[in-house]
């Protein structure tokens, strides 16, 4: 699996139902970022990094084992209407994504449908 592999999937597999509140099919990456990065983390292992807002807000992402950081649900900043002004920068555990806002039983349907996905696409899954 590589990472443009991944995010096909991924769009393939956001919905409703994996978004924590509002969702958007013509963003299908909005308010996807918690289970989005635990996703990652399955397939590319790293840390998963939580940016605080100015706004109280806060965005999930990931870093890779050799650094590079990468945020496979980052559309969903461009598609919103303020422009986010990040303020810090923190790596979280795992077990701390999983146990927030029902991300939990987000995440394992999210897991679930890419395995689907990946099947009808003929992708190897995790």
């Amino acid at each position: 699996m590589d990472i443009a592999s991944l995010k096909k999937l991924l769009l393939l597999s956001w919905c409703a139902e994996t978004a924590y509140g509002k969702w958007h099919p013509r963003c299908p990456s909005l308010n996807q970022c918690a289970v989005t990065s635990l996703i990652v983390q399955d397939y590319f292992g790293g840390q998963l990094l939580r940016r605080k807002m100015t706004n109280h807000s806060q965005h999930f992402l990931n870093r890779l084992p050799n650094g590079l950081e990468i945020d496979l649900a980052e559309d969903q900043l461009r598609f919103i209407k303020a422009k986010p002004i990040f303020s810090e920068t923190i790596v979280y555990s795992r077990s701390g994504l999983l146990r927030r806002f029902g991300v939990k039983k987000r995440y394992y349907l999210l897991k679930k449908l890419i395995e689907a996905n990946a099947e009808i696409v003929q992708m190897p899954a995790i």
